[in-house]
This record gives C-alpha cells, sequence and structure tokens, in this order.
C-alpha cells in the first residue's frame, strides 16, 4: 500500500480558501443584522431616528462650605477628596479609604510631607501627606488594597497610586485641607 503525502503548500491554500469562506459568510450574516436605523438606506438619506446619547459620567460635587482658593477637600461621609485649582476648578476627584481615627472637621494646613516610609499599620507607604493632629494621606507601595488595617488604631487615609502621585504633587506644605463632614 502506498501513502500519498499531500504537500504543505496545498494545505495552506485549502486552509486559506476555507477562512475566506467563513469570513464572507459571517460578514453577509453580520450585514442582515444592522439595525434599521443605522443602516443606510437607498436614497442615502440620514435616519430620522434621534440616536440614544451616551451615558454621562458620575460627577461628585464639591461639598458646600468648604472653603475657597487652592485646596484640598476631604468629605468624611463620602470618603472623597478633591483637589481645588486657584479658579475653584476641581482638578481631580478621587475616593480613599480612611483609617478608623477621623481627623477633626474644620481646616488643617499640611504640616509635613514624607516620601516613604512605614504606615502605623506596618504597610510600605509613598507620598504621606500629613494634616491635622494625626491624619495622613498616603498610598500602599506595592500597589496593594488601598484601605488600611482596621485592627490598628490609624489616621491614615489610603489612596490608589495614582491618586496618591496626584495628591503628593498637589500637597505642598501649607495647602489647606478642608474636611467636611
Amino acid at each position: 500500500m502506498s501513502t500519498r503525502r499531500i504537500s504543505s503548500g496545498i494545505w495552506i491554500v485549502v486552509l486559506l480558501t476555507a477562512a475566506l469562506a467563513t469570513i464572507s459568510v459571517l460578514s453577509v450574516q453580520a450585514s442582515r443584522n444592522i439595525p434599521a436605523d443605522t443602516a443606510a438606506s437607498s436614497d442615502s438619506k440620514p435616519s430620522a431616528k434621534p440616536r440614544p446619547s451616551a451615558p454621562k459620567p458620575k460627577t461628585h460635587e464639591v461639598p458646600a462650605d468648604s472653603g475657597t482658593g487652592r485646596r484640598i477637600v476631604y468629605s468624611l461621609s463620602q470618603k472623597r477628596v478633591w483637589l481645588i485649582s486657584e479658579n475653584e476648578s476641581a482638578t481631580r476627584t478621587f475616593t480613599v479609604w480612611p483609617g478608623n481615627i477621623p481627623p477633626a472637621k474644620g481646616e488643617h494646613p499640611v504640616t509635613f510631607r514624607r516620601a516613604e516610609g512605614t504606615g502605623s499599620d506596618g504597610v510600605q507607604i509613598e507620598h504621606a501627606v500629613y494634616f491635622g493632629a494625626s491624619s495622613a494621606f498616603s498610598n500602599a507601595v506595592d500597589g496593594a488594597s488601598p484601605a488600611p488595617d482596621s485592627t490598628v488604631k490609624t489616621g491614615a487615609i489610603r489612596e490608589t497610586v495614582a491618586d496618591g502621585t496626584a495628591l503628593w504633587d498637589f500637597a505642598t506644605k501649607g495647602t489647606l485641607v478642608h474636611v467636611v463632614g
């Protein structure tokens, strides 16, 4: 019995032809499933049906009575921070994960900054920005879960690495932090 081998060139041609046929069939099926309001009509007039607009991203309004001018606003109830520029616009807002010792409400200047170190819960941190009696914004160096250890009494307010970098760049010594309810 002799077995006849098919050359690899023929296999490539057969597989390529099968792939092109599959793509053609799928293209025809897809063109049949285009909704009527998006398909081009035979006279090329645009569809009269309005298209739904994309959902607007949720905005987080800066809390009232949170000071004026360039500042950081920290809402205890919303667990959110806003970086406010001189012209009263929020340049960035983000969620934070506070420790279990909240800062006092009111206005506090940034008193100290530390590029890196160990948090009161033993986590390696960076971009620590201190304000008030014992509060500091920081992020975990390894980007792990931002929430500080709840079993340790701490005034740490953790954020993501990207948000920690943005706050560090914004919060020079003396920058005001307005803590609101």
